[in-house]
């Protein structure tokens, strides 16, 4: 299956540097994203060992590690990277940690960005040049991408900035379309329109409305509170932070 309904499989020697790349994890509950840089090697965001979400709720249990574990015998190209956290390099094979690659899709229209019903695999977004893409994946491999968490900054919001450079002013979601999938799904289910509907039949397709216009105007190609951030200034702007919260408090 390549480029089918629901994702875009492909075969390892279909990817190319600067691909935005994926595999399924937990029986296919969520992916992890990365970038392909050339060979053999997939920079990514991981969360590691140990390591808080930042939700407080089940995916704190449900969403793991995303360094491999080889147990006693560790990759012979990575070693073990099972505890590290931050944006790792790794070879393709502990990247797939056992699943299938498949390739995140850019620049694709809103009919067939709302035809895909789960989020995570596409946006209406453009991706700049792959020698852009690599250069900031690069970039972020040396000098880290910020704290980890599921919803505000995770493993698909490396990879999208990577392609895009694109930046979300406002954080409370990121640029990851399996969150902006998640708050969706939250949203219809806290906010069933049970009074306006006859039926279930009718609520399933008011519901699943809400659903894909949520998905639609979160996607980073739709909304509007983005902006395009050179990757050197985003290390600086996190430098700034970090020490102005190390600064000593007036007395």
């Amino acid at each position: 299956e390549k480029m089918g309904f629901l994702s875009n499989k492909i075969s390892i020697d279909e990817v190319k540097p600067g691909d935005h790349i994926y595999s399924w994890r937990q029986a296919y509950v969520y992916a992890h994203h990365g970038i392909y840089v050339g060979d053999g090697q997939v920079n990514h965001f991981t969360r590691g060992d140990g390591q808080e979400t930042g939700t407080g709720t089940f995916l704190d249990k449900m969403i793991v590690s995303s360094s491999p574990n080889h147990g006693d015998s560790p990759c012979p190209n990575c070693g073990d990277r099972s505890k590290l956290g931050g944006v790792i390099s790794s070879c393709l094979d502990c990247f797939l940690a056992g699943g299938d690659l498949y390739l995140f899709e850019y620049s694709v229209s809103p009919a067939i960005f709302l035809a895909k019903p789960r989020g995570g695999i596409c946006t209406i977004a453009p991706s700049d040049p792959p020698e852009e893409v690599t250069y900031r994946a690069n970039f972020l491999l040396r000098n880290g991408f910020g704290v980890y968490n599921v919803f505000k900054n995770n493993c698909e919001d490396f990879a999208i900035y990577c392609k895009t450079g694109l930046l979300v002013a406002n954080t409370d979601v990121g640029r990851s379309g399996q969150a902006a999938s998640m708050v969706a799904a939250a949203s219809v289910v806290l906010s069933s329109p049970l009074r306006f509907v006859a039926g279930f039949g009718g609520l399933a397709v008011a519901g699943y409305g809400m659903y894909c216009v949520s998905r639609l105007v979160s996607d980073i190609g739709m909304r509007w509170d983005v902006s395009k951030v050179p990757v050197e200034r985003l290390i600086a702007d996190m430098d700034d932070m970090v020490g102005t919260d190390c600064q000593p408090e007036e007395i």
